[in-house]
């Protein structure tokens, strides 16, 4: 097959900056076997070309990436015809590859991957604050052919809205991201982690005020943050208002080789983000043997109570409950950590592409079913 895969970004030419680790690999696998051809709309602001994972990728750029890139895939397409587009992220990608499908007469896919179906007015986030946003979501997930998902939630609210989807969730390469089993934690101080662009979704601001209640407490931990800082710093400054400088340690951008031993070094996972898709950092953890307590959002929502420890968001105070709860009862610890790691490991990188192949000679070769 040749395959037109629409992306935001997370494909940079030097494979370990600005990147999406689950999508390099899934483009990895499929290019084993088929012709790949990535089209990114914004991963650098000039247009370019060149070679990844066993891939093509087309750098839109700037200016009017939208038709643009429908313009680079139709002219891909002259040159030898694409069997299918498939779009990660809804939104403008999926805009661009159902367009693009529709014009050459192509079936599409869409990857629901994102805030794409939450309007959170608060922060300024989510595809569905706006009229535009919403009919946008309307039209194009309507008609693609396939829409799929990564976890629950994500399915249930995309049949809110009428539409059936097939959970695909993008997983971990375990040949790079070995699994590492559970193991006892040593006496003293817990190591905990986060990993998480500093921004509004991820809500960190319930992640520092739950530390300081462990802090008061007396709970003895050190939390690394790891994660771009896009907030210029407010996350430091209130770490610092809340008393939190020796305990909490802000460690910026790390590569996949950087994070490996942070990972391996936690006892403890902590998410507290107001909407995840995922998040791909859950599974990493669990395939490294780390359990995970955080809010009740994507696959979070799916392996609690067995496999992770919920609360609400934005619910600092059970937060740091949850953690205090944790770290009190290392069988507790452990039983998660158990069972995070077998659920990451059926829902592994291969697990991934194997089941968007499906869903590719499927489209394919018969029509597409409307059931789950």
């Amino acid at each position: 097959m040749k395959i037109a895969l629409v992306v935001p970004g997370g494909v940079d030419r030097t494979g370990e900056f600005r990147v999406i680790p689950v999508l390099l690999a899934l483009i990895e696998r499929l290019a084993r076997v088929h012709e790949v051809h990535v089209f990114a709309l914004r991963q650098e602001a000039s247009a370019g070309q060149w070679r990844l994972a066993g891939a093509t990728i087309h750098n839109i750029g700037d200016g009017w990436p939208r038709l643009r890139a429908i313009g680079a895939i139709r002219a891909e397409h002259r040159r030898a015809p694409f069997d299918l587009v498939h779009a990660i992220f809804s939104g403008s990608c999926s805009l661009v590859a159902v367009a693009a499908a529709t014009l050459l007469r192509l079936p599409s896919l869409v990857h629901v991957a994102g805030g794409e179906l939450v309007a959170l007015h608060g922060i300024g986030y989510g595809g569905r604050r706006k009229w535009k946003g919403r009919l946008r979501e309307a039209v194009v997930l309507r008609y693609a052919d396939v829409v799929t998902a990564a976890s629950r939630p994500i399915i249930d609210s995309l049949q809110a809205l009428g539409l059936a989807a097939r959970r695909v969730p993008l997983g971990v390469d375990l040949r790079s991201w070995p699994p590492l089993a559970p193991r006892t934690r040593a006496d003293g101080k817990a190591r905990l982690i986060h990993v998480a662009s500093l921004n509004r979704v991820k809500d960190q601001p319930t992640l520092l005020r739950a530390l300081a209640v462990l802090a008061r407490e007396g709970v003895p931990f050190e939390m690394d943050i790891v994660g771009v800082d896009t907030l210029q710093g407010e996350m430091q400054q209130l770490a610092a208002q809340l008393g939190l400088e020796q305990q909490v340690h802000f460690l910026g951008f790390r590569t996949q080789r950087e994070l490996r031993p942070l990972m391996e070094s936690a006892d403890l996972l902590v998410m507290s983000s107001l909407h995840e898709a995922g998040p791909l950092v859950l599974l990493e953890a669990a395939v490294a043997g780390v359990p995970t307590v955080g809010t009740a959002v994507g696959h979070l929502v799916e392996w609690a109570p067995s496999a992770a420890l919920t609360v609400p968001a934005g619910d600092w105070a059970a937060l740091a409950e949850a953690i205090r709860r944790v770290l009190g009862d290392e069988d507790l610890r452990v039983r998660l950590a158990s069972c995070a790691q077998r659920k990451a490991l059926v829902d592994d990188a291969d697990c991934t592409a194997r089941a968007f192949e499906a869903i590719y000679l499927q489209l394919l070769m018969e029509p597409v079913s409307d059931t789950d």
